[in-house]
C-alpha cells in the first residue's frame, strides 16, 4: 500500500494516452484543433468507475470556453477524476452504498471522500444516478462513524491485516487509520446538509444517521476534556515525530476552556497544541447545520439545542482564545492554541486551514481579522509559505521544506478578491503539473517535476471546482494566462 508521503514520479494515473484524437479535441465550431500534446488522460469509458451524464455535459459545456489549451486539457482530466477512478457504487439492501478511495491509497477518508464528491452536488438535479451515488457516500460515511467516530480512514470490508493494525489505539478491522481529527466528523455533516438542501431528500437522515450524529456530539464533548482526557489515545512505532502523540498517546496538555481537541490535523500530522483553530471553526459551522437538520427534519428539538449550545460555547472560546497580535500583521487567528496562553503561528495547506476559513466555514472574506490572517499565511512570516522559481504557496510539515501544495494555491484563488491574484494562481497551477495534466499533493518550489502523489483525486476535483466557480462569476477571461 502506498504511503501518503511517498514521492511518485510515474505518469499520472498510469493510463496510456489514447492513440487517436478523441471527439473532445475538436472545438464545436471546428475552427480550432487541439494540439496533439493535449490528448485526454482519462481512462477509456469502459474502464471508468462511474459515469455521470451531468458531469460529462458540464465538461462539454465548459471546456470550449477555456481558451488556454493546457488549462482546458487539465480541466477535462481533473474535474471527473473522482468519478473516473475512485468511486465504487453499489446497492446494498435496496439502498445506495458508495465507497470512495483517495486515489493511490485504497482506503476511504471521511474528509477526502466528502471533498471529492462535493463539486458534483449542484449537478444532481440533472442526474438522478449521480444523486444516488452521493447519497451512497453519505450512507457509507454514516456506517463508518458508527464503527468508530475517532477514526479518520476506513476499509470497504474488515481487514485484519490492515496497514496500521499495530498502532497502539483501539483499532478495529474495518479501520485503516485511527487518527482523531475534528474535520473527519465535520465533512460528512457538510455533505449531508447540502445534499438535503439541494435535493430535499430526507431519506439519508435515517435512524443510523441519527445514531451517528449522537456519537459525533458525544465525541466533540469528550474532546473538550473538561473532566478528563477522554477515551482516545494514540501511539505508533515510527521515526516520524508527527505520526504519534507524546505523553503516553494523549498529546500536549490543554486548558479546558471550551474548545475541542483535535489530536491530528487534516494533513494527518499530530497537532502541537491540541486546539486546532480552523477545525474548531469548522465544528461550529457543522454543529449549526446539525442543529437545523435536527429541528426541521428529524424533529429532535432536544438534540438540536445541545448542538446549538456546544456551537455557541466553541464560538465564544474561539473569540476569546484564538486571536493574537502579530507584529507585522496585527490581530490574526492562531493555527493552534492550548488555552494556557500559548499560540502556534503557521498555516498548513490542508483544508480546513486558516486560508480556507471563508470557503469552509462561511465566514466573510472581508472580516478584518481574516484579512490580516490571510496576509500573514501568504507571507514569509508563515514558516510553511514557500516561494521559488516555479511558484509560491503554502505547504506543511507532512511533506516538508520547500514543497508547495496546489491545494493551497486553489484556495488562495477561491478566497481572493483580486483578479490579478486569481490569474497568478491559475498560471501557477497550469505551469506546475509537470506536464501530467493533473494536480499533485505537492511540488518543489523550484522544480515541478519533483512532486508527491500522481493520483490524488481530492485536489483534482477541487481544481475543477475552481474553474466552475470562475465560470459562474463570468471570469473565464482569467483563464487566459
Amino acid at each position: 500500500m502506498t504511503s501518503r508521503r511517498e514521492f511518485i514520479k510515474k505518469s499520472a494515473l498510469g493510463f496510456t494516452a489514447m492513440a487517436v484524437t478523441p471527439s473532445w479535441a475538436v472545438e464545436r465550431n471546428d475552427r480550432t484543433v487541439r494540439s496533439a500534446k493535449y490528448v485526454s488522460k482519462r481512462p477509456p469509458v469502459s474502464e471508468r468507475k462511474f459515469v455521470s451524464k451531468a458531469v460529462e455535459a458540464t465538461i462539454a459545456r465548459v471546456k470550449p470556453k477555456i481558451k488556454d489549451e493546457k488549462l482546458a486539457w487539465m480541466f477535462e482530466n481533473c474535474f471527473p477524476n473522482t468519478l473516473d477512478t475512485t468511486v465504487n457504487f453499489s446497492v446494498r439492501d435496496g439502498m445506495p452504498d458508495t465507497f470512495v478511495i483517495t486515489g493511490d491509497i485504497d482506503a476511504m477518508w471521511l474528509r477526502d471522500s466528502s471533498a471529492q464528491v462535493w463539486p458534483y452536488l449542484p449537478l444532481m438535479k440533472d442526474d438522478d444516478r449521480l444523486r444516488q451515488m452521493i447519497a451512497g457516500v453519505i450512507r457509507r460515511q454514516t456506517q463508518c462513524i458508527l464503527i468508530d467516530p475517532y477514526a479518520n480512514a476506513f476499509y470497504p470490508e474488515p481487514n485484519p491485516k490492515g496497514e496500521w493494525i499495530t498502532d497502539k489505539t483501539d483499532m478495529k478491522p474495518e479501520v485503516h487509520e485511527r487518527k482523531w481529527e475534528i474535520d473527519s466528523l465535520c465533512y460528512p455533516i457538510r455533505l449531508a446538509y447540502h445534499y438535503w438542501k439541494l435535493t430535499n431528500d430526507r431519506s439519508v437522515f435515517d435512524g443510523d444517521w441519527q445514531k451517528a450524529m449522537v456519537s459525533v456530539l458525544k465525541t466533540f464533548k469528550e474532546q473538550q476534556r473538561k473532566e478528563n482526557h477522554g477515551p482516545y489515545s494514540f501511539l505508533r512505532v515510527t521515526d516520524r515525530q508527527l505520526d504519534t502523540l507524546n505523553n503516553g498517546g494523549m498529546g500536549n496538555p490543554v486548558n479546558p476552556v471550551g474548545l475541542i481537541v483535535s489530536s491530528f490535523r487534516p494533513s494527518d500530522d499530530a497537532t502541537t497544541f491540541g486546539f486546532l483553530i480552523p477545525s474548531n471553526m469548522f465544528a461550529v459551522t457543522s454543529l449549526r447545520q446539525l442543529e437545523e437538520i435536527s429541528g426541521l427534519v428529524t424533529a429532535d428539538t432536544r438534540f438540536a439545542q445541545e448542538c446549538k449550545s456546544l456551537a455557541d460555547e466553541v464560538e465564544a472560546a474561539i473569540r476569546k482564545y484564538a486571536v493574537t497580535h502579530h507584529p507585522n500583521h496585527g490581530e490574526i487567528y492562531a493555527f493552534e492554541v492550548d488555552g494556557f496562553g500559548n499560540y502556534y503561528l503557521m498555516d498548513d495547506a490542508n483544508v480546513p486551514s486558516l486560508l480556507a476559513i471563508p470557503y469552509l466555514c462561511g465566514a466573510s472574506a472581508d472580516d478584518a481579522i481574516y484579512r490580516n490572517t490571510r496576509n500573514y499565511v501568504l507571507s514569509k512570516d508563515n514558516p510553511y509559505f514557500f516561494s521559488g522559481t516555479a511558484g509560491e504557496g503554502i505547504g506543511g510539515p507532512h511533506v516538508g521544506y520547500d514543497m508547495i501544495w496546489p491545494m493551497s494555491i486553489i484556495l488562495r484563488a477561491m478566497t481572493s478578491r483580486s483578479d490579478d491574484e486569481i490569474r497568478h494562481c491559475i498560471r501557477m497551477l497550469r505551469d506546475t503539473d509537470a506536464d501530467t495534466g493533473f494536480m499533485h499533493e505537492s511540488f518543489h518550489k523550484n522544480n515541478p517535476a519533483k512532486f508527491t502523489r500522481s493520483w490524488f483525486a481530492w485536489v483534482n476535483t477541487l481544481f475543477g471546482e475552481l474553474i466552475l466557480k470562475l465560470e459562474k462569476e463570468n471570469k473565464m477571461d482569467l483563464l487566459i494566462c
